[in-house]
């Protein structure tokens, strides 16, 4: 454990891969802390079973309600990814998880929400912890996070149906 894993790329999955994590992990009676970045709908089958799942799990959204697109970031949303990142720390020294799930902070990076310099010394701080497993998940992860990464994994499209939908329970 105290290793970095990061889901990036096109392709859908990536936070489904996090949450396979998870519950490996609640699987074994260990914590698990999800902090969803730029997220904020609470319809979310990851969001909805958390009472079904505590006291092993627990997910906290810091997204701005009704954000859609890159290109309508604003102050809020940069405060409300500091915000995670303070949360973040205090809840890793409160309640010793095993397994940290950083969900969108790729797309959070890419963004500029944070400097990079502050978020590659934030993730330093929480990985010095060994007995704790970190989770990465979204598109465009910057090449500063895949350089610290212990495992990276790429979700490309390989097929994907011309008339593609959403699906309540698997998609979200």
């Amino acid at each position: 454990m105290g290793e970095i894993y990061l889901f990036t790329g096109p392709g859908g999955g990536k936070t489904t891969n996090a949450l396979g994590l998870a519950l490996r992990s609640i699987g074994h009676d260990h914590k698990v802390i999800i902090i969803q970045f730029l997220k904020w709908w609470k319809q979310t089958g990851e969001y909805k079973v958390q009472d079904k799942l505590t006291p092993f799990y627990e997910i906290h959204q810091f997204g701005r309600k009704g954000w859609i697109g890159l290109e309508n970031l604003t102050d809020d949303d940069r405060k409300l990814a500091r915000e995670a990142m303070e949360f973040t720390e205090k809840a890793v020294e409160e309640k010793n998880p095993n397994l940290l799930v950083l969900d969108e902070l790729n797309l959070a990076a890419h963004c500029n929400l944070v400097p990079m310099d502050d978020i590659i010394a934030w993730l330093q701080r929480l990985k010095q912890r060994k007995d704790m497993t970190i989770a990465i998940t979204g598109r465009h992860a910057p090449e500063r996070l895949l350089e610290i990464s212990d495992y990276v994994n790429i979700i490309e499209v390989k097929k994907i149906p011309k008339e593609f939908g959403t699906t309540k329970g698997i998609q979200w």
